[in-house]
């Protein structure tokens, strides 16, 4: 499997320019622990994670060292550490000069990238422009998807994938292209969580109806 085939689509990104308050509130009503930062013209410039967000002024959790050690440490990491508590945009505070991958990397690559820079999720690009992100729970998503089964399917697996993405696409009532969806022999597995009952069954009678889907595997969650 690579990347295209776990790589959730419709990525929750800010800019550089974006405030520091509105990407917070990005993360808590996706309920989401980072977000690319892309430029005007869709390329990834940078990451914005829980981590940057660890030491603010707000909360009173801003690094705080003893004078001695104040005056051995370098003036820029200790103008550094001021910016991420008290910076007010995007740019000031995001991690940059990101790690990213191509669709077609394959999985192996992609874990080995998340463990090496300790990272949680890799920003997908196609020409330097985002298309998808991958995380590592999106990895045992399709590590759990790939389990022995005795059903197959006459379309491949990835053909499916666009497909039902492309439908999700369509609809006004639903955002789960921003979870994720895993086809793996013909089985289609939903992941993430739902908004309402009502949005549950739709989202299930519209993967079912999908020609080459042998069946659909419900891993979602209620929010409701």
């Amino acid at each position: 499997m690579k990347a295209m085939d776990v790589m959730v689509r419709d990525v929750i990104s800010v800019t550089p320019s974006d405030s520091v308050e509105d990407a917070i509130k990005l993360l808590t009503e996706h309920d989401i622990s980072a977000l690319p930062v892309v430029d005007d013209d869709d390329n990834v410039v940078g990451v914005l994670s829980e981590a940057d967000l660890l030491h603010r002024e707000e909360i009173g959790t801003e690094k705080q060292h003893p004078r001695w050690l104040e005056a051995v440490m370098p003036a820029s990491k200790l103008a550094d550490e001021f910016t991420k508590s008290h910076g007010h945009r995007v740019e000031q505070l995001m991690s940059r000069d990101p790690i990213t991958a191509k669709e077609d990397t394959p999985l192996g690559e992609i874990a080995t990238l998340l463990e090496r820079h300790r990272i949680k999720r890799i920003p997908i690009v196609r020409d330097g422009k985002l298309v998808g992100i991958v995380s590592r729970s999106n990895l045992i998503q399709a590590l759990a998807s790939s389990l022995p089964h005795s059903d197959t399917s006459t379309v491949s697996d990835r053909k499916l994938r666009v497909d039902i993405l492309d439908r999700l696409d369509d609809q006004s009532w639903t955002d789960f292209g921003e979870r994720n969806v895993i086809v793996h022999g013909g089985i289609v597995h939903l992941w993430g969580l739902v908004g309402s009952e009502a949005e549950h069954q739709a989202l299930l009678a519209l993967a079912e109806e999908v020609p080459g889907v042998v069946r659909v595997s419900d891993e979602t969650i209620p929010a409701y």
